[in-house]
């Protein structure tokens, strides 16, 4: 009788662990999910840089170091980095961008530009979806990092080697108005 009841005991225990180990890993792979999907307009954007530099480059000469400093963010990779690397290369490129359109203010033979209109109508789109896809993001990570925090399960992720994820937050330059003087 105790056999039996130990072994009742055992398979319910190897069960819940189970059930817990799974948990992490379906959480685990709604992160990857999410920053594939991510992934993708960040590439998107990613191509479409070169083709905005090339056309703003006739206009804004003088604008050369935000330039440059984008052309090399630019210039990296992209299918070497990290995913942490993506995301900081990333924010950067959006801080330059963001530089990059409130000085285009000040252009109007720039903003008049057709082929300059239809890029930043692209990545002003691309932007959206990059957008939507952080908040994906960052929702899958808040739910795998707070199940890896609570209590049990803390325990089962530290014993399994979970570890917490990052979120892609913005900078703190993201987070300030972008100032546009007339």
């Amino acid at each position: 009788m105790v056999i039996i009841v130990s072994a009742v005991v055992l398979i319910l225990l190897f069960i819940i662990v189970g059930a817990i180990y799974n948990k992490f890993v379906v959480l685990r792979n709604y992160i990857q999910e999410a920053f594939s999907t991510m992934d993708v307009y960040l590439k998107k954007r990613w191509d479409l840089i070169p083709n905005l530099m090339e056309t703003i480059k006739g206009y804004m000469a003088h604008e050369k170091e935000t330039l440059e400093k984008i052309t090399a963010l630019r210039n990296l990779n992209y299918s070497m980095l990290k995913n942490k690397q993506k995301m900081d290369v990333n924010r950067e490129l959006s801080v330059g961008l963001s530089s990059i359109f409130a000085t285009a203010e000040n252009y109007p033979e720039l903003k008049a530009n057709e082929h300059f209109t239809n890029l930043m109508n692209e990545l002003s789109n691309i932007e959206d979806e990059i957008a939507n896809s952080r908040k994906y993001y960052n929702g899958t990570v808040r739910e795998y990092n707070t199940c890896i925090q609570m209590f049990p399960l803390c325990i089962f992720a530290a014993l399994f080697n979970f570890r917490e994820e990052q979120m892609f937050e913005a900078d703190i330059t993201e987070r300030q108005n972008v100032k546009v003087q007339f």
